[in-house]
């Protein structure tokens, strides 16, 4: 991915929606650091302001807290901005077994409304977070991006549903839109703190404090674990691409390999025992699975090679690492 191509960018503004949470955080400091003006919509429901520290007073970067559920603060939110990266939503399809109604509120309500707003603005692109969960009960693997089945979540039918307004917004409004399915995305800035922590910071912390994690079911449900660097470069190529036939259609953001439970906590504990050697002797403990739950995810990542150019960058070994030494001396 050479920068070169993000010099479109130059001069345009960036509002990044949910931009305090894991992913907007890492997408609002790479676009300053790109000399983008960013504008950044959190209600800080799953947000941290600590997230925001090393751009919170860079003059290309501005904060506004609100709720895109709200559609009077995301159209002041969208006034004047080129493109729009959606990140903001409750994830979690726990979360959303045990709360429908305010997952669907946030995740349908709040994603019509900032549609509306982005419509209104005349904003050129909407980018925004769509879900592997999308695909519910198919069984086939690899996914790929026309073939989904029945959602097994309330989340999952909110994700699914972002994309059929994303669709109609296009019919009817001319609006474009790319969404990116992301598949279980970890790295810095992922909160292990929670009720509804993702699994690997929630693991690495656990294992920082010699307590054994849990794994879901027998450990053998496996994941396309995504590292955070590859999501951003999606996001990026999102705004930024030039192929018309690139736009108004959903992607596999992943790196199209899997991993098991087993053997993700087997990696989390090679890369933590070179800090401290104790932790190779953690035991690890097992629990029933979780509704909701899909046996297997594995993308195929040939649509988004193709159309937006996209190069994965890290895979499953080469993100823990990096994401485990983030860990280590930030959560110490």
């Amino acid at each position: 991915m050479s920068e070169s191509q993000f010099k479109k960018l130059e001069n345009s503004t960036v509002l990044v929606t949910g931009g305090a949470g894991f992913i907007g955080s890492n997408l609002c400091e790479k676009l300053v650091d790109l000399d983008v003006n960013v504008i950044c919509l959190d209600n800080f429901a799953t947000g941290h302001k600590y997230n925001l520290d090393k751009i919170i007073d860079r003059p290309n970067f501005t904060l506004i807290e609100g709720d895109i559920r709200d559609l009077e603060t995301c159209k002041n939110a969208c006034s004047g901005v080129d493109f729009i990266l959606h990140e903001a939503a409750l994830g979690s399809v726990p979360r959303s077994l045990k709360d429908p109604i305010t997952s669907n509120d946030v995740n349908v309500s709040g994603f019509l409304n900032m549609l509306v707003a982005a419509k209104e603005s005349g904003v050129k692109r909407f980018v925004y977070a769509a879900s592997s969960s999308t695909y519910g009960d198919s069984e086939a693997l690899p996914k790929v991006e026309d073939k989904i089945g029945k959602p097994l979540s309330p989340y999952a039918i909110t994700k699914y549903v972002n994309e059929l307004y994303a669709d109609i917004f296009k019919d009817a409004y001319d609006l474009d839109t790319i969404g990116l399915r992301y598949f279980n995305v970890f790295g810095r800035k992922q909160d292990p703190n929670g009720a509804y922590a993702a699994v690997i910071p929630k693991f690495v912390m656990q294992f920082m404090q010699h307590e054994s994690p849990v794994i879901n079911g027998d450990g053998t449900y496996s994941r396309d674990f995504t590292y955070i660097d590859n999501v951003v470069q999606m996001n990026l190529l999102a705004i930024t691409s030039e192929n018309e036939a690139a736009l108004n259609e959903v992607y596999n953001t992943a790196v199209g390999d899997r991993t098991n439970l087993l053997e993700l906590t087997e990696l989390l504990k090679k890369y933590l025992s070179e800090y401290d050697s104790e932790i190779a002797k953690v035991e690890i403990k097992h629990g029933p699975n979780r509704a909701g739950d899909i046996p297997h995810s594995l993308a195929s990542v040939d649509k988004a090679k193709k159309l937006l150019k996209y190069q994965p960058t890290h895979n499953i070994q080469e993100g823990l690492e990096e994401a485990v030494d983030w860990y280590w001396h930030n959560l110490k």
